[in-house]
């Protein structure tokens, strides 16, 4: 497994080692001793899945403490491009952003520490995908910041008129208007 700094401190990239024959592959998805090695002491309750039609844009979510996550994200089937926002206050990439392509052909992951606005937009059909949280999912705690906002440039990669977007992140507010907890 190999753990890869991104601009954004704290924020890890990991590639994980593939094991391969005429029968498939396996790799390991997450070790604890590996994590820990690299400063990742996180303990995670709960592993979430979604399944996403393209286009999906998810997000910009993260959650308010006492619920504030941290995630390992990764794609089992599909792709997405994954975002995640620096929200910590005290941080000098503050409101500064970092996107990766993840998919099931390469098995990358993103670790994504408490601190960060985290969403993905599918690039494929039927994608599948997976996250492991550090703390359990709190209705109350949600807290986010629109997909597109100005102020954080975001590049999706895709045509506006082909995301699929639910309500409830329709009406997120602006960075400018966000007071981020952390």
């Amino acid at each position: 497994m190999k753990f890869i700094e991104t601009p954004i401190k704290d924020l890890l990239v990991i590639e994980p080692t593939l094991w391969k024959d005429d029968r498939g592959y396996f790799y390991e998805s997450y070790s604890q001793q590996k994590f820990a090695e690299v400063g990742i002491t996180d303990i995670f309750v709960q592993d979430n899945q979604s399944l996403s039609q393209r286009g999906t844009l998810r997000g910009l979510h993260a959650q308010n403490y006492p619920s504030a996550q941290g995630k390992l994200v990764r794609v089992i089937t599909g792709s997405v491009l994954d975002v995640a926002v620096d929200i910590r206050k005290s941080s000098p990439t503050y409101g500064q952003h970092f996107s990766i392509e993840l998919s099931a052909n390469t098995h990358t992951m993103l670790w994504i520490p408490v601190g960060f606005l985290h969403g993905f937009i599918t690039l494929e059909n039927n994608t599948i995908f997976s996250y492991k949280v550090s703390a359990l999912y709190n209705k109350t705690a949600e807290i986010g910041v629109i997909w597109n906002d100005s102020d954080l440039n975001i590049d999706w990669n895709i045509k506006t008129d082909d995301i699929i977007l639910s309500a409830k992140d329709e009406l997120l507010p602006k960075f400018k208007k966000f007071e981020s907890p952390f």
